[in-house]
């Protein structure tokens, strides 16, 4: 297989879904350097050798009103695709996470005879079950990044491979924190506390004010705590620049993500990969999310679950505090970051849960895992 081109088509609609497919790439690669892939992805796979024909900013939105908003170019994607798919006739697809967009897509390559590998499971625990008939129809193997995500497929009479989490092998700091704290100007003694507002424009607008604004009531309680905002790639100076009259004192933005991550005591992070990203390195954070009245109407409807952060989902219970929707607010956020640092006892129990986090994402090496599972597919389809 090593000197055998096999060609396959992937799809990674967001960041996050970037940052999954890209190592799964390399790891393909390692296997069989003569694999090519073609699809939808953003700047981490293109580097890995990934041929797109659309970008995931194109892509990223999330909710049912913004997706409405943005049907017209989301449809416009989704017939490239399939045009795509039709000419380049890969041997395999792999479709990570995005289910909206993806688990339809996978129907239509199905009538091309196209095997589809689903990597990074639909949050069909959390919400719409009913999808599963459609997984099993639909999906040939089904790549899932944690434990209880097997178990529910199995519940199902699904069979899914838990490959572990990628995150376990990513999330580490280059830098030490003294260093990287003096080549921001930080103070090395004074309490840091990270601002995470995730990595798509419409959680920057609904988010970003809000933890500036929780930011500036933590200054005045606490004149000499700093505070360091995490950019994500997908997040342009350009859009950080619209909210700059409302940043607070004492604020660093910064592009190294996890070492900007690894200086922190305490964290405010949107729901999502971060919270994951921020528990792996045992930082104490509260937890918080605002979209769209209507999207969050719908999903309260149908949602099956009590806590939504990834954190508390693997945990199995509540270890962070989550304020979502009508209670994000700055001062509750305030006084949620205010109990951990005036807690000693309680900030020591959650970084505890944190560190038993750890053990449930799986060992490293899920990219190898993932990788191996690709390359048995495609040896079947050579037999």
């Amino acid at each position: 297989m090593e000197n055998q081109e096999t060609k396959i088509l992937i799809i990674a609609g967001e960041e996050s879904g970037d940052m999954r497919a890209a190592p799964l790439v390399r790891a393909v690669r390692n296997y069989a350097p003569a694999t090519r892939f073609i699809g939808i992805a953003g700047d981490r796979c293109r580097r890995e050798g990934v041929e797109t024909f659309a970008d995931i900013r194109d892509l990223a939105v999330i909710g049912f009103v913004e997706v409405l908003k943005n049907f017209s170019r989301i449809k416009r994607i989704f017939d490239l695709t399939l045009q795509k798919a039709r000419e380049e006739k890969p041997a395999i697809a792999i479709l990570v996470d995005y289910p909206g967009f993806n688990l339809r897509l996978a129907a239509e390559l199905k009538k091309l005879n196209i095997k589809v590998i689903y990597y990074v499971s639909p949050q069909v625990w959390a919400w719409k079950a009913s999808r599963v008939k459609i997984i099993k129809k639909v999906v040939d193997r089904m790549m899932v990044l944690f434990p209880f995500e097997k178990d529910f497929y199995t519940k199902h009479q699904y069979s899914a491979d838990f490959v572990g989490h990628p995150l376990m092998d990513e999330v580490h700091a280059g830098t030490s924190a003294a260093l990287f704290k003096k080549s921001l100007d930080l103070d090395a003694k004074a309490p840091v506390i990270g601002l995470l507002p995730g990595s798509r424009k419409n959680e920057i607008t609904h988010l970003l004010p809000m933890m500036y604004a929780a930011a500036d009531l933590l200054k005045k309680k606490y004149p000499k705590a700093q505070f360091v905002l995490l950019q994500a790639k997908t997040i342009s100076d350009d859009l950080l620049n619209k909210y700059t009259h409302l940043t607070p004192d004492n604020l660093k933005i910064t592009k190294e993500y996890y070492n900007g991550l690894n200086i922190t005591d305490y964290c405010i992070v949107a729901s999502g990969t971060a919270t994951l990203e921020t528990g792996i390195m045992g930082k104490p954070m509260v937890v918080i999310y605002k979209t769209a009245w209507l999207t969050s109407f719908i999903v309260r409807l149908v949602i099956r679950i009590r806590d939504v952060s990834l954190v508390n989902i693997v945990a199995g219970k509540r270890i962070v505090a989550e304020l979502i929707q009508q209670d994000a607010t700055p001062v509750k956020i305030a006084k949620e970051i205010g109990l951990l640092i005036n807690d000693s006892e309680k900030t020591q129990a959650m970084r505890r849960e944190l560190t038993a986090l750890r053990t449930k994402l799986g060992n490293p090496g899920a990219s190898q895992r993932a990788a191996k599972i690709v390359l048995e597919e495609i040896t079947k389809l050579q037999s």
